[in-house]
């Protein structure tokens, strides 16, 4: 069993030779070298390091001494050195040290009273502390404050001893006493605590005599009383009463620290909604009244815990939660915004989006940092009230489609979508909100946006006057035709013509040069330039020159090109069901045939480095020949099954969300055969929920795999990984378990020889963000004896990383001679720090266009089902598929889904897998791994070529 030892000090230079030039540097009578070199010896001793020749050398020379330092670093030194025999008796040497501490705690200075007391507290030995508790209880009636409060503690550490009770029998009666009397608050504090611990009754019985001076008493000895509440009510549960009232009034208390403890008492004692109402209510005042960020986010952790247990409670007080909103800290908006989604209700549903309204106006006056990520969250919250509650929908719509044209244009796509889902959803609202988004297109400035709220309008506008106005918006943030003019003169002299290019800012210039021709005559030469006539010029905030559509247009955004055609194809196939005149049909349909024609002359122009890609071509070409010849069943295709898609998917994402809901709702913490727990009928052995905290011990053995469950055996043996031979002289395993942060090695080491093994060292290294914690300590080994050795290392990111190293012994017959055995490396397997996350489709767009580490894996498989081969993929390396199972449906012979998770650190890991099916039956196609860090982009790469091939 390991010691325990209340001083670590990392120190790694200790050499045989240091304990000689420690010993003759304490000898000396230089001051400073002699602090040194305690120093070093202090921390040599840490280090399992065994010095027995220094104690007399330091009883000799240090004890002496009047420096406070030295004295101190005595002290220290006295703490750690070992006191007792292997029998457990005390060593005779140590009565040296007794009149010494006799000597300091008689001092006349109150500082080397004080700090021998302190010491005294460290001590576990009784033959030492014996002969001083004269001096010791002599000093609660010290003039200082200081050395009456170590000296309370010296007390109950004596009294708790396993003799104490014997040594100072009177104990409690001398400090209930010293409490009577004492005016120093830290004094107090202290003989109360000695009372918590060591007479209970008695503090009980100073708590109620002095209950109504309680409010008066200091920070420190209220924080005691509440302790000691805590403690008595779980054992006497039904005088819990009493205490909450005391708690109640400390709600009063000045100190922060006092309201916060009081306000987690009474949540952990009582489920009365009166005292779980006053918990809340203090957490939403700590809320608004602290400034320290970390305090506001601990504080959220309380209020989203009583959110899940107290929700009706919780309800009441959502304004109150909502004020956090004013901290400038992102983290803290994000936690607050996330608890009071959870909690609206009819009954606060309009307060709620009033008070996101007013913050989201607040975004534009430029008061807070990160406006745009702030009022990005802002928008998703107002969003997700609106579905919830369609009736207030209403109010919010039209106030954030002024924000289409934001400059944030993740805000923006988030204000689109959410227009376009509400428009879907509130059919009274489709009329206004047509209206709204044709007066605000020409402000949107992003292509996602402009590609979003085209669809809403050609598939919206439904009426003669909202096409109508779709085409003229539409035609208007175009501009005149053609997008560029080109010009040509003939050469004389030369029949070829060499063409030149210029940028799109440029202007239409027609040059003339003299050349020389290759037989040495003279002609002159023109030159052909294609310039776009309208050169894109962005003015954020007002009107630009040039329309949104035809800036992005000619910047090369054919993409959006493709939108443009599609929306114009539905806006036109729809006018010709609702408008009556031929002649203005055919009219609008050659306008927007002349428009696609020339976005696809553009594209095939010399004006822009970049030619239109074949997917916006062939997209712009089947609206060209759609319009040329439309049939029935392909104007239903355009003009219902679409949106029929759309309507589908807003069903299965509402669906999938109501059921996330019930399967958390459903999850149930006890078996539909256990038995029910009445926790006030059974016996002080029985473990109510208050008892919960008293066994994080024994947690705390389950996680670390001290003890097992029954049946859990055979996965402990699966976590067992063999390091040595069976042929090697020492036989070592080790049981692996992995934390969030942690991986702790339990390596058994058994020695297989018939000689004792000195010195041996179990010597670990590191390969990836790994780290050991622990410096290897030496150990003897028995002849077919066994040993147990511990080894901590921290985790500091997802990546697979390695452990490797070596057992290093000496055998008693060749002390000189170092043996060593290398060990099979230890792989950490990345699956144990990544688990299946869930991110809106949005929000991944946006990150895997920001992050930086790429990883690209061919598909190589035996397995021929894409849909098979994509679960496999899932499965093996822990994530979540977010593209809908309806959009997986159907036989293609095509696959591509995006896969989340999300790491314990906090990373995010992207995948998209595009799986094709060749003619010959096998799967091709890669799977792409994108993360802001490189070791999890080449780890889960690494995985998915290992387990890609299928299970074998």
């Amino acid at each position: 069993m390991e010691k325990s030892c209340s001083l670590l000090v990392y120190f790694d230079k200790g050499t045989p030779a240091l304990a000689n030039e420690i010993k003759e540097a304490l000898e000396g009578n230089d001051v400073e070298v002699k602090i040194e070199a305690l120093k070093k010896a202090i921390m040599l001793l840490l280090n399992g390091e065994t010095i027995p020749q220094l104690f007399i050398t330091i009883i000799r020379y240090v004890l002496p001494s009047e420096d406070h330092t030295i004295q101190k670093l005595l002290l220290l030194y006295l703490e750690i050195i070992d006191k007792t025999d292997s029998r457990g008796k005390i060593l005779p040497e140590m009565i040296l040290i007794c009149q010494n501490l006799r000597n300091n705690l008689q001092h006349p200075n109150e500082y080397i009273r004080g700090v021998p007391l302190r010491f005294l507290c460290r001590l576990n030995e009784a033959e030492i502390v014996e002969p001083l508790i004269p001096s010791i209880l002599s000093n609660l009636e010290h003039r200082h404050p200081f050395v009456r409060r170590n000296a309370v503690l010296a007390v109950m550490s004596v009294f708790r001893l396993p003799q104490g009770d014997q040594l100072l029998v009177d104990a409690p009666e001398i400090v209930q006493k010293f409490l009577s009397t004492e005016q120093d608050p830290s004094s107090k504090h202290n003989a109360f605590l000695m009372l918590f611990n060591c007479a209970q009754d008695r503090a009980l019985n100073y708590l109620f005599t002095n209950v109504d001076r309680i409010n008066d008493w200091g920070e420190q000895l209220q924080m005691v009383v509440l302790e000691l509440i805590r403690k008595v009510c779980r054992v006497n549960k039904s005088e819990k009463g009493k205490y909450i009232k005391i708690i109640i009034s400390l709600l009063n208390s000045p100190s922060t620290a006092v309201i916060y403890e009081c306000a987690t008492t009474l949540v952990s004692l009582s489920s009365a909604p009166t005292a779980v109402r006053a918990a809340a209510s203090t957490y939403c005042q700590l809320l608004l009244s602290q400034s320290d960020n970390n305090v506001k986010l601990i504080v959220l952790d309380r209020l989203n815990e009583l959110k899940a247990s107290h929700r009706e409670i919780m309800v009441e007080l959502v304004m109150d939660v909502l004020r956090a909103l004013s901290t400038p800290n992102l983290d803290i908006r994000r936690k607050t915004l996330d608890i009071v989604l959870d909690l609206i209700t009819h009954r606060n549903v309009d307060e709620v989006v009033l008070m996101l309204k007013k913050e989201v106006v607040k975004t534009q006056s430029g008061e807070h940092e990160k406006n745009g990520e702030y009022r990005q969250m802002l928008v998703q919250a107002i969003h997700t009230c609106a579905i919830k509650f369609p009736e207030v929908a209403g109010t919010v719509v039209h106030l954030l489609m002024d924000f289409l044209g934001d400059t944030n244009v993740a805000s923006a796509i988030d204000v689109a979508v959410f227009v376009r889902e509400i428009i879907e959803t509130n059919p009274k609202l489709r009329v206004s909100i047509i209206t709204r988004l044709l007066d605000t297109f020409y402000q949107i400035r992003a292509s996602r946006v402009c590609a979003c709220a085209l669809w809403i309008i050609g598939e919206y506008c439904l009426s003669l006057s909202e096409v109508e106005s779709g085409i003229a918006t539409i035609k208007q943030c175009l501009g005149d035709l053609p997008f560029f003019t080109a010009t040509s003169e003939e050469g004389e002299g030369q029949d070829t013509q060499q063409k030149a290019s210029q940028p799109v800012s440029s202007a239409t210039v027609s040059s003339r040069r003299p050349v020389v021709l290759a037989d040495g005559t003279y002609a002159t030469q023109s030159a052909v330039l294609e310039t776009a006539m309208s050169p894109p010029t962005l003015v954020q905030g007002s009107l630009a020159s040039t329309g949104n559509l035809r800036s992005l247009i000619l910047s090369g955004d054919f993409f959006l090109g493709a939108v443009v055609a599609c929306s114009l194809t539905k806006l036109v196939l729809r006018l010709e069901e609702v408008q009556p005149s031929k002649t203005e049909v055919n009219k609008t349909t050659t306008h927007a045939l002349l428009i696609m024609v020339s976005m696809l002359q553009l594209g095939q122009s010399w004006v822009l480095p970049q030619p239109i890609d074949n997917d916006s071509h062939d997209r712009i070409v089947l609206c060209i020949r759609l319009l040329c010849n439309t049939g029935d069943v392909v104007r239903k295709i355009w003009l219902q099954s679409c949106r029929e898609s759309f309507v589908k998917m807003l069903a299965d994402k509402q669906r999938r969300e109501a059921e996330e809901i019930k399967a958390k709702a459903q999850i149930s913490n006890a078996q539909p055969d256990d038995l029910i727990d009445f926790y006030h009928l059974k016996s002080r052995k029985g473990m109510s929920q208050l008892e919960l905290e008293d066994e994080v011990q024994d947690d705390l053995k389950r996680a670390t795999g001290e003890f097992t469950k029954e049946g859990d055996d055979a996965n402990k043996l699966n976590r067992i990984l063999q390091l040595t031979g069976f042929s090697d002289p020492v036989y070592a395993e080790a049981y692996v378990t992995v934390h969030h942060y942690d991986i702790v090695l339990d390596v058994t080491v058994v020695n297989r020889t018939k000689e004792t093994l000195q010195n041996l060292c179990l010597e670990l290294a590191t390969m990836g963000d790994l780290k050991l914690v622990e410096r290897p300590q030496n150990y003897t080994l028995a002849p077919e004896s066994s040993k147990q050795i511990k080894a901590n290392i921290k985790v500091s990111s997802t990546e697979t990383g390695v452990i490797f190293g070596n057992i290093v012994y000496e055998t008693s017959s060749n002390v000189h001679d170092r043996t060593v055995i290398v060990l099979n490396d230890i792989h950490i397997d990345i699956m144990d720090y990544i688990s299946p996350a869930f991110c809106a489709d949005v929000t991944f767009r946006t990150m895997w266009a920001e992050f930086e580490w790429e990883n690209k894996v061919a598909v190589n498989t035996v397995i021929q089902d894409e849909k098979e081969f994509l679960d496999h993929i899932i499965k093996s390396t822990n994530m979540k598929c977010l593209t809908p199972p309806s959009a997986l449906d159907g036989e293609c012979g095509f696959v591509a889904a995006n896969l989340y998770a999300k790491s314990v650190f906090g990373e995010d890991a992207l995948v998209n897998a595009s799986i094709e099916k060749q003619s010959d039956g096998k799967l091709s196609g890669y799977i792409r791994i994108r993360s802001k860090t490189q070791g999890i982009a080449l780890s889960l790469g690494d995985k998915i070529t290992l387990k890609q091939k299928g299970a074998a």
